[in-house]
């Protein structure tokens, strides 16, 4: 496995209706590298972020998508999303600054 540093496990947040909707209940979605693991997705987010305390963590690998560009089968690449709850004393993520 490659030598990952916290800055790099965390690549973008996921702004959909359903992650915006569990931000409420201090859920955070994120797509991070499909290599890190649970320890280093907490251990990244709470350096990131400070403040926070993370309580759990959850991950899920997502496969590619089947596309057709003319004749050519090929597939998109497989991404890994990481669902970060965070306890009820922690500060929250601000995702979006005001400017």
């Amino acid at each position: 496995m490659a030598d990952i540093k916290y800055y790099d496990v965390i690549l973008k947040p996921v702004v959909t209706e359903k992650s915006m909707g569990a931000m409420a209940e201090k859920k955070y979605t994120f797509l991070v590298h499909p290599e890190a693991n649970k320890t280093m997705i907490k251990n990244a987010v709470e350096k990131m972020f400070p403040g926070t305390v993370v309580a759990k963590v959850n991950t899920m690998n997502c496969s590619g998508k089947k596309k057709r560009r003319g004749m050519v089968y090929g597939k998109t690449a497989k991404t890994k999303k990481a669902i970060v709850t965070l306890t009820a004393e922690s500060e929250d993520i601000e995702l979006f600054a005001e400017a």
